[in-house]
């Protein structure tokens, strides 16, 4: 088989579309390179959208824990404690155990007038499940990264934004969210380059890989077993996150230097890769 056919066949393998079978026998690079790429639209699937979805709550939660309400402030801290505190495999494995244990046929809510059966057998699926776990997980990381982004806004700019007769939401929007963003993002750069690399941990957890429609790791981790040969698979999906990893940096310093365009070059911040090496 070509490399072109085998590209054919296999490179939308992991959403359905494509050859059924996994490849047997003497297993090309080539093969390995399309599968593991195929594997990889899930990651970037559970990164993006937990990415996207865990930035909206993250600057609520930032908000929320700077408030002087104890109401909002409390539930803000303990959500932050407890997706910090905890391994997020471990949150990975109790999200999945709770799922399972959820009524199959659904939870029927009582309205009085009627009754409404919500479907929860979703929500034990990689799809649906892995994503909440890591959309609450990035949510608590990056919310705690904008609240210290928050609390270190200069209190001349907000005095300023008083002078000019700002106040309430004008104030926030215009002037200490923008100033909170620049002040956050080269952090938050890292937070999502982390959390791209965590979505191999789906992989690990309960949630299982329908029809063996896997992320990247699970074929990769096929490819070994078959092969006995670690040394071409693992470098593979290595090189498939790296070049992930250079375009979250690129994209992500295309906003960074929006956000800094009013400053001069010297004092705009720089995107860095610090590898979080425990989280």
């Amino acid at each position: 088989m070509s490399c072109v056919q085998t590209i054919q066949d296999y490179a939308l393998r992991s959403i359905g579309i494509g050859e059924r079978l996994l490849p047997k026998g003497d297993m090309t690079l080539c093969e390995h390179v399309t599968l593991i790429g195929s594997g990889l639209i899930w990651n970037i699937y559970y990164g993006a959208l937990a990415l996207f979805f865990g930035f909206f709550l993250a600057n609520a939660i930032a908000v929320a824990k700077a408030s002087g309400n104890p109401w909002l402030r409390k539930p803000a801290e303990w959500f932050v404690f407890v997706f910090r505190g905890s391994p997020l495999f471990i949150q990975f494995f109790l999200a999945y155990e709770t799922f399972v244990l959820l009524p199959r046929t659904g939870i029927d809510l009582h309205l009085g007038f009627t009754t409404i059966t919500v479907a929860t057998s979703w929500l034990s699926k990689a799809w649906a499940g892995a994503l909440i776990v890591l959309f609450l997980n990035t949510a608590a990381y990056s919310g705690e990264i904008f609240y210290g982004a928050l609390r270190s806004v200069p209190k001349g700019d907000i005095e300023a934004a008083d002078a000019y007769g700002m106040s309430g939401w004008s104030r926030f929007r215009r002037v200490i969210w923008p100033t909170m963003m620049r002040l956050a993002w080269p952090a938050y750069t890292n937070e999502a380059i982390f959390l791209f690399h965590a979505t191999t941990l789906v992989y690990f957890s309960g949630f299982p890989a329908f029809q063996q429609k896997g992320d990247a790791l699970y074929y990769a981790t096929y490819f070994a077993s078959k092969t006995f040969n670690p040394f071409v698979a693992y470098p593979v999906i290595a090189a498939y996150f790296i070049v992930l990893t250079l375009s979250i940096i690129g994209l992500f310093g295309v906003v960074n230097r929006y956000l800094n365009r009013h400053l001069p070059k010297e004092r705009r911040s720089r995107i860095r890769l610090r590898p979080q090496i425990i989280r």
